[in-house]
């Protein structure tokens, strides 16, 4: 490690983030995201849990070969056959690392892998050793470590660095440890493992208690000099780390003497694209990314901005990618004016094509609105981004609804089937209102065995011109899959129908093209 006060950042969004309810992402959602964590600059991606299913395989073996910059990982539990299809997984990637674990504390021992704490130790000391043999960079992670008994967690340790590992990982896996106690375990670590010094101190925490983000710093001055984390902080349960907080801590705290190489101007857009994909919500008051996060509404405060920044703001808004000074777009602004402003906000690599689709969207959106601003702006080529990516089964064509009082809610709606664009399908149903009248006819037109159990509308600025962002989670009646789908258009109804048919599209996906293997199963580090 060339700068001790470096402090790497190991992206697990894709990996553990994925394992939110109902955040589900197919193998094209995780590339995109794993591209823009390579414009982030995050160092490691875990890009998944290959030996989990066919569609989580794919996901690794395509960002491997794809996303270049940072580290590629695929996570693994200490079995041998995990092992080998999370290296098969990650073929042809510039820098590859393995991340093999098992869990050491006695709880888990007894009750989830009735093992004893011998033979852990010796199956970890296999496992690390044939992944060693598979690839050069291994990761070792004692499961539930914030819980086991310290003696043991040396001695595993210990014996994982000499059989090859380089980076030692620390998870808090259930959240249940304080600062105060997870930075004297890292101390403690550092003190009594005597070949600490041949790997790297990694933690990964999780937000139980809400002290995730707090017992990641206390990890790092102690000693550890990498983090795990996702975007926005998503992932089992309560969630993990958040990035943009660590990120943020570091780039504002100059005194604590550490770094890390993330773009932070790139973290609103990053945020901004993890909860289109995701469905997942960003807070308003969530630190850094949310909507109020330099949002000032005390006239005191407001008072003492317009004197002096710096007097209630700690970081400078640019920073995280909001722009201070905007150009006025609007009805006359033409495709270069919008290509420019998109490149400021971090969209500098979109295609021609997209552009264009870009463009039209725009020039819609700006007549009905006459000033476009950058909220706006990151709806619309988020949302664009994410319509070129869904696997198109049924396209709608068109939707329109009656309702009122004295009336029956009704929905008429005609969708054209992808697989033989011949066949048009139409209907009319009723409902309580009309987003429930469009989501029962759309399910009878498909034959989608699911059912709706979240719907979330938002707008993206304020006025009765805005845009509305539309957020719906469905479950398979089946498989008890959650899917999710997203849409923004002026008209919630429209945009209604849309974020439910994207969910539906998401549900044909997977239960045509990418089933989970028998031996599918969740990983929790």
């Amino acid at each position: 490690m060339s700068d001790p006060n470096r402090v790497y950042i190991f992206d697990t969004t894709l990996r553990d983030g994925e394992q939110s309810p109902g955040a589900s992402m197919n193998p094209q959602e995780k590339l995109e995201i794993a591209k823009q964590l390579a414009l982030l600059k995050v160092d490691v991606i875990e890009a998944g849990f290959p030996v989990s299913s066919k569609g989580d395989f794919e996901a690794v073996h395509t960002i491997a070969q794809e996303v270049h910059g940072p580290a590629i990982c695929a996570l693994a539990r200490a079995i041998e056959k995990d092992i080998k299809v999370a290296a098969d997984a990650l073929e042809g990637a510039s820098k590859k690392r393995l991340h093999t674990f098992i869990a050491t504390s006695a709880i888990h021992m007894e009750h989830k892998l009735k093992m004893t704490p011998d033979q852990v130790l010796k199956k970890a000391g296999e496992m690390v050793e044939y992944a060693k043999s598979l690839v050069d960079e291994i990761e070792f992670s004692p499961e539930d470590a914030g819980r086991s008994e310290k003696s043991f967690l040396y001695e595993i340790i210990e014996l994982a660095i000499s059989k090859g590992a380089t980076s030692i990982n620390i998870p808090d896996t259930v959240g249940y440890t304080t600062p105060l106690e997870f930075g004297q375990l890292i101390k403690d670590i550092k003190n009594n493992v005597p070949n600490i010094d041949q790997a790297i101190i990694s933690v990964h925490c999780h937000n139980d208690l809400g002290l995730a983000t707090a017992n990641s710093l206390a990890a790092i001055m102690n000693g550890a000099r990498q983090v795990e984390c996702t975007i926005n902080g998503i992932g089992e349960r309560a969630g993990n780390a958040s990035l943009e907080e660590i990120a943020m801590i570091l780039k504002t705290r100059h005194d604590l003497g550490l770094n890390t190489n993330i773009n932070t101007k790139q973290l609103i857009r990053t945020s901004k694209l993890v909860s289109n994909i995701s469905g997942i919500f960003v807070q308003a008051n969530k630190a850094i990314v949310g909507a109020n996060a330099f949002a000032h509404e005390s006239g005191i405060h407001q008072d003492g901005m317009l004197k002096n920044q710096s007097t209630y703001e700690i970081m400078n808004p640019e920073d995280v990618g909001i722009l201070a000074t905007q150009i006025p777009l609007g009805p006359r602004s033409g495709k270069h004016a919008l290509k420019s402003r998109l490149a400021q906000l971090g969209f500098d690599n979109l295609s021609e094509e997209m552009l264009a689709d870009l463009y039209t969207g725009f020039s819609k959106l700006a007549d009905q609105k006459k000033r476009v601003d950058d909220r706006d702006l990151y709806a619309l080529a988020s949302n664009q981004s994410l319509e070129n990516e869904i696997s198109v089964t049924f396209e709608l064509v068109h939707v329109q609804v009656t309702c009122g009082s004295g009336n029956l809610p009704t929905a008429s709606v005609i969708l054209r089937d992808q697989r033989d664009k011949t066949n048009i399908l139409k209907g009319a149903e009723l409902g309580t209102g009309p987003v429930d009248a469009i989501c029962k006819c759309i399910r009878k037109l498909t034959k989608a065995d699911c059912t709706l159990i979240e719907f979330t509308v938002k707008s993206v600025t304020e006025g009765i011109d805005s845009l509305g962002e539309v957020f719906i989670r469905i479950r398979d009646d089946n498989s008890k899959g959650v899917y999710s789908g997203h849409a923004a258009k002026t008209d919630i109804v429209i945009a209604s129908a849309q974020a439910y048919l994207n969910a539906i599209n998401r549900f044909f996906e997977r239960k045509e093209g990418l089933k989970l293997s028998p031996q599918s199963t969740e990983a929790g580090i």
